[in-house]
């Protein structure tokens, strides 16, 4: 997607935010309106965008009935050949969470949106969001502040860690070049004090830029004060 084009389409219409909601957070696979959707990303981002949604379809429909670990080696990897890309080039905002559509549609973004993009499908094709969190990192390797999406088979399990930097989903033990700082999911917010565990801190509508995500998707937020963590 040539770069020089993507500030023209920085904003959805409310058409696609509004199919966002029903492709990310209630409608299962069966019941999306493919054809709808596909044709308004491929009019406000081409005829390149069309052929990714559709294989991200392609991609759904495949994964529904498996078990959850081909569906997040599924989801990872699909999301893995997007490019990634600093927020200020794409939307002119040096820390910007895009919606999942968004990402899709200029296939690129930087590494929350490469987490957020994972996170919300999963849920629709059936993981427990109890199972998921968004996890906020520092990665050594690179000497900053980084995002991936962990996956907890159970409570009390070593998370596996599926990243954009590294592609090959490992467990949070092989990853020592990320040092956990926070995580959340839909409902809570963590803070990281030791490798694969966290302290309850509360709701995850604390975070400023969760709620924004949320709103852009039309999803009501929770009534609470909010703390920037970012």
């Amino acid at each position: 997607y040539p770069l020089k084009k993507l500030k023209k389409v920085c904003q959805f219409k409310l058409t696609v935010l509004t199919l966002s909601v029903f492709c990310l957070y209630a409608a299962p696979v069966k019941k999306l309106d493919s054809a709808l959707i596909t044709q308004t990303i491929e009019s406000q981002y081409g005829e390149r965008a069309g052929k990714r949604i559709r294989a991200w379809f392609k991609i759904l429909d495949e994964a529904k009935d498996l078990q959850d670990s081909d569906k997040i080696l599924m989801v990872n990897n699909f999301f893995n050949l997007f490019h990634f890309v600093d927020d200020i080039k794409l939307w002119g905002n040096k820390n910007y969470w895009a919606t999942p559509m968004e990402f899709i549609g200029v296939s690129g973004g930087y590494c929350e949106d490469f987490s957020i993009a994972k996170y919300f499908p999963l849920l629709q094709l059936g993981v427990s969001e109890d199972k998921l969190r968004i996890t906020m990192v520092k990665a050594t390797s690179v000497n900053q502040y980084h995002m991936v999406l962990a996956y907890y088979e159970t409570p009390a399990s070593i998370p596996l860690v599926l990243d954009n930097l590294d592609k090959q989903i490992k467990p949070a033990t092989q990853r020592t070049d990320l040092l956990p700082v926070y995580s959340f999911n839909g409902r809570q917010l963590w803070l990281n004090k030791e490798k694969g565990r966290g302290v309850l801190a509360g709701s995850s509508s604390k975070l400023a830029k969760w709620n924004d995500l949320k709103d852009r998707l039309g999803v009501e937020r929770l009534n609470q004060p909010k703390i920037k963590l970012e």
